[in-house]
């Protein structure tokens, strides 16, 4: 029954290939463990967790770890994005795109020339 409660965190998990996954359902507790691949996606999976749960859900626990902890995410930019739409997307605050265009100048020579497909670090702050 649990199960079923978190299935969109199950679905959500199978979205961002989380790999090593493993789901056992023990006492009336869902135990998940698997690899993000960044921690965006561990906190992804974290507010889903809650957004059913609450806030410390009781009936749920979850051992999360992250493969590439050298980045927060990789982001591959679409059509119509800029380094502010994708700051205020990844941090809440559209002024950090400072810090994306300093952890890609390597490829970007100009924070307001950014083109599709590009794959962008999202640095951690």
């Amino acid at each position: 029954m649990v199960k079923s409660k978190y299935q969109d965190v199950l679905n959500l998990g199978e979205e961002l290939k989380i790999k090593n996954g493993d789901v056992q359902e023990e006492n009336g507790v869902l135990k998940i463990k698997g690899t993000a691949q960044t921690q965006y996606e561990k906190n992804i999976l974290w507010d889903k967790i809650k957004e059913i749960g609450g806030e410390n859900p009781a009936d749920i626990k979850a051992d999360i770890k992250v493969e590439d902890t050298s980045v927060y995410h990789r982001h591959t930019v679409q059509k119509g994005e800029s380094l502010s739409k994708i700051a205020k997307h990844y941090y809440g605050d559209p002024m950090k795109y400072k810090a994306i265009f300093e952890a890609n100048t390597d490829k970007l020579k100009n924070p307001d020339l950014i083109h599709p497909d590009q794959e962008l670090i999202i640095p951690n702050l």
